[in-house]
């Protein structure tokens, strides 16, 4: 989860709807696009992998379970679901660590990670800070490191548009606007990524999503 300005903005915009996050990412059929997104990193043994934006924790388990020998990391803004993450990673006895912190001030030093994963994080962040994000994920990863992108972004046809309006209405107008157009590829280019590919899209009940990858240069 994240801040909008200053202000921590939970799983479905309301403290309330938490519980819910988990069950309604499962009917959207989750398990399945994520299984390809972590596919395209191709995660080698003692890699180090952080989730940025980690939310209930189920793409660093999914990494972890992919890599059982790679460091797996995740962080959240928001301590209530980085609870749920937890118990849910010690429930399934997997090594993974969690940690409180924003995703524009990562709290790791920099050239530490081989692969940074941000899934359904960025459609929550406003310009500003989708922008410090990327500059932060380009830190922290290791010359040669991949980033991973998995989010809404321009919608594939008129239908998908208007789709994606609900979750404009929840998670609001600011911070969605520039992903009905597609903000993430020039944003990635701005950020001195290279090699940056769209790898998939989903057409899902709630808009299109769509896949990228970048890498730092060496």
């Amino acid at each position: 989860m994240t801040r909008k300005s200053s202000k921590l903005v939970p799983a479905l915009r309301f403290r309330c709807l938490t519980v819910l996050y988990d069950p309604l990412m499962k009917w959207a059929q989750e398990e399945t696009f994520k299984n390809r997104f972590i596919a395209q990193a191709e995660l080698l043994p003692e890699q180090r992998v952080l989730d940025v934006g980690c939310g209930t924790g189920t793409l660093a388990l999914m990494l972890k379970d992919t890599q059982p020998r790679a460091t797996v990391m995740g962080l959240d803004a928001d301590p209530e679901v980085l609870k749920l993450a937890q118990k849910k990673a010690q429930n399934s006895n997997i090594d993974i660590s969690f940690h409180q912190g924003l995703s524009s001030h990562l709290p790791f030093d920099a050239a530490v990670f081989d692969h940074v994963f941000s899934s359904l994080l960025f459609h929550h962040l406003t310009l500003e800070m989708k922008h410090k994000t990327l500059q932060e994920a380009f830190r922290v990863l290791a010359p040669g490191g991949s980033l991973h992108i998995l989010d809404f972004d321009k919608p594939q046809s008129f239908w998908m548009r208007l789709a994606f309006y609900p979750v404009q209405v929840l998670d609001g107008f600011e911070t969605t606007r520039n992903h009905v157009t597609g903000i993430l590829l020039e944003a990635l280019r701005e950020e001195g990524f290279e090699d940056i590919h769209e790898t998939n899209q989903f057409n899902t009940i709630v808009g299109t999503v769509h896949m990228y990858s970048a890498n730092k240069p060496y």
